[in-house]
């Protein structure tokens, strides 16, 4: 094909050139080997084969056609190598491996809008402002390297299809191209992965919303964390699977490939456990608002709001009422459940590093035993919950164990 008018170049497969070299040099070293008939006369060489060894070599051993060939084959990549990005070079390599770090980072940040309610002793609910800050640099953070993921995306050539079956492939160059193949694939998935959904709830709609504030937070942020961490998530398969066909592994050394299985198990339980945060709150809300309607006459459910906690009329009710001795977990009065202990050691009242890492050692203690000690109640939603745990830790136990037995075992003495 003509390569100076072509938006796709041919790369030499890796093959190609050991073969060229074994017709040149042979197993002798740069002798040539010359065949006679039985009666001593020489037998003539094929023209093809006279013009192989006619061709000089260099210092490595490589021909003078060989250079022709590579030089020729990658003259059009060379011309846009400062635009497009080979999906094979090392660029891409060392991106791929820093992009999927920076994915796990992600999935560890997201959760943490789960801690944002703060139960007061009051008994009200607020927003931790501080944590909402710290959370909003970092997530801003984080949502940088899938913009940048996406501008990569646009620039980084790819094999034509049904170039595949000979060699290495055809290098498609042309930005056009891989433009229109980007936007028809992932690129509406690395979009949604990539808006900062989380921050402009919170400090933009959330605060906007009629009603009570604390019940719209918790619903807005349990809805738009599952919706974008979902993408979130499914983006880590093709970037572990591109490292794996660069590399052969996803990380160097199999103690390396045990640390990244760990944090994955870490990650599972610290989900697990900030989800079970948010919807013990939601449960003791619950019960606040059973109670309330005993005493229709002086309670209102925007009392368990923590902006209302200056309203006259709260106070009078505060003081009236029995509230806090109905929806103590041994009362009787209403089914916590699997949610009980949140109540029975305080963990939402606690500061925040108290009740992450007790949540954090929730989840991995129930997912390490598929959920075989949750006490659960009646309630759909909790028994759904605890479903979802024994199955996603049987999951994460069966891949686990298969990727111990698929890890050669001399690895670990390297």
């Amino acid at each position: 094909m003509g390569y100076g008018n072509s938006r796709s170049v041919r790369f030499q497969d890796d093959l190609e050139l050991p073969k060229l070299h074994n017709t040149i040099n042979g197993d002798g070293k740069n002798m040539i080997k010359l065949k006679y008939n039985i009666d001593g006369t020489k037998i003539p060489e094929p023209s093809t084969k006279k013009a192989e060894k006619e061709l000089p070599t260099s210092r490595t051993g490589k021909s003078l056609k060989a250079k022709v060939l590579s030089r020729v084959l990658s003259e059009d990549f060379e011309r846009v190598k400062k635009k497009i990005l080979d999906p094979r070079g090392p660029v891409i390599h060392r991106w791929n491996k820093i992009f999927l770090v920076s994915c796990i980072v992600s999935l560890f940040v997201d959760p943490l809008f789960f801690y944002l309610p703060v139960v007061w002793e009051e008994v009200c609910i607020d927003i931790g402002i501080p944590h909402e800050v710290i959370l909003t640099i970092v997530r801003s953070l984080a949502d940088a390297f899938y913009i940048i993921q996406i501008f990569i995306r646009f620039r980084t050539a790819y094999v034509a299809p049904p170039s595949r079956v000979f060699g290495r492939g055809e290098l498609v160059i042309d930005s056009r191209k891989i433009a229109s193949r980007y936007l028809q694939k992932s690129f509406w998935i690395d979009l949604v992965a990539a808006l900062p959904l989380p921050q402009v709830l919170i400090w933009m709609i959330i605060p906007n919303l009629k009603g009570s504030t604390m019940r719209n937070t918790k619903n807005v942020l349990r809805f738009i964390i599952i919706f974008q961490y979902l993408p979130r998530l499914f983006l880590i398969f093709p970037l572990s699977s591109q490292i794996v066909q660069a590399t052969g592994v996803v990380t160097e050394t199999a103690w390396a490939g045990a640390a990244y299985n760990l944090i994955l198990y870490m990650l599972a339980s610290h989900v697990l456990g900030a989800s079970w945060y948010l919807l013990a709150i939601e449960r003791q809300e619950a019960c606040w608002r059973s109670a309330c309607d005993l005493e229709e006459l002086t309670c209102q459910y925007k009392y368990f709001d923590c902006h209302r906690i200056n309203d006259p009329g709260r106070d009078t009710w505060f003081r009236s009422s029995n509230i806090t001795g109905l929806c103590s977990p041994n009362s009787g009065f209403y089914q916590f459940g699997t949610y009980g202990d949140a109540l029975t050691f305080d963990v939402t009242t606690a500061p925040f590093f108290n009740k992450y890492f007790y949540c954090l050692w929730w989840g991995l203690k129930n997912l390490s035993s598929l959920g075989q000690n949750l006490d659960t109640s009646t309630y759909v939603g909790e028994i759904i919950f605890s479903i979802i745990i024994a199955t996603l830790g049987l999951v994460l136990f069966a891949l686990l164990i298969g990727n111990m037995q698929v890890s050669p075992p001399s690895d670990f003495h390297s």
